[in-house]
């Protein structure tokens, strides 16, 4: 018989400034438990009508044990990095970056033709073990993201994971992620299955809904729910549709040692991270 996991803590996003002067919500990072959300370090919203919020971008900076996941819902977004990739992540398209030993990129918003700029940034954190691995680089478009249409009309994209049987196109992730983006119509009920003993988070991007079967809280946009423990969640809605992204994987447990882009396991291991950036021998890999 499946358990149902409920809610165990709900967190607003917050807003705040990042990179060279960008405007966004922090739903996690905001210095709140961190073991709570493990293997996920950080999750911010940046979304946007006016360029002034969002111009200024992320110009050059370093990356260490850890990976960042760019989920691009509206707009343009312009990246380069230390493995000679450039190029644009477009509407509906992301970018998993595998920082491992250490990788050095840029990510410039554009918006687009009316200026809009929606995405969404994860970071997910890498056990001792891979901390150090070769850095990989995903562009993943999104014709390459399939999308199933379920018998009661919710729509679901599957960047990771998988659903009904249909695969996402990011593979072998240590942290064995899943992540999903969910639409529901007003008035049904959308459940999970999810691997019992992982941390299981949502955010809402859109309407309002309930997030599990108390349905004690119709929570709306730009909320994150963390889960309690179990191998099934529920949403439901009544009168309004909802847009989420489900997330999950498997905590790894380990101290962390953080340090804005680079997140190790001691504070030597950070302490000789910021010492190579600063004497140029951060780079470990070879380019292709």
């Amino acid at each position: 018989m499946s358990t149902l996991r409920i809610i165990q803590k709900v967190f607003k996003a917050i807003p705040t400034i990042e990179g060279a002067g960008v405007h966004l919500k922090r739903a996690i990072g905001n210095n709140r438990d961190v073991g709570l959300f493990d293997p996920f370090l950080l999750l911010d919203d940046f979304h946007s009508q006016k360029q002034e919020d969002y111009l200024p971008g992320f110009p050059w900076h370093p990356h260490r044990g850890m990976e960042t996941i760019t989920y691009l819902l509206e707009g343009e977004v312009a990246h380069g990095d230390s493995m000679d990739n450039k190029g644009v992540i477009n509407t509906g398209d992301v970018q998993w970056m595998t920082a491992g030993s250490g990788i050095i990129h840029q990510e410039m918003p554009r918006g687009d033709r009316k200026g809009r700029l929606w995405g969404l940034q994860l970071w997910a954190n890498l056990p001792a073990s891979h901390k150090m691995m070769d850095p990989r680089y995903r562009g993943i478009t999104s014709i390459q993201i399939p999308q199933v249409v379920t018998d009661n009309r919710a729509t679901v994209k599957i960047i990771c994971g998988e659903y009904q049987g249909v695969q996402g196109p990011v593979k072998d992730i240590v942290t064995d992620p899943e992540y999903l983006d969910i639409t529901l119509p007003a008035g049904l009920q959308f459940r999970h299955r999810t691997q019992k003993g992982y941390t299981v988070i949502a955010y809402i991007l859109e309407g309002a809904g309930y997030f599990d079967s108390k349905k004690e809280n119709l929570l709306e946009k730009e909320h994150l729910v963390v889960y309690t423990d179990g191998d099934e969640i529920s949403v439901s809605t009544e009168v309004n549709s909802v847009r989420f992204i489900l997330i999950s994987g498997k905590p790894l447990g380990e101290p962390i040692a953080w340090g804005g882009p680079i997140v190790m396991n001691t504070q030597e291991e950070l302490r000789i991270a910021f010492e190579e950036y600063r004497n140029g021998t951060f780079i470990k890999h070879q380019k292709h």
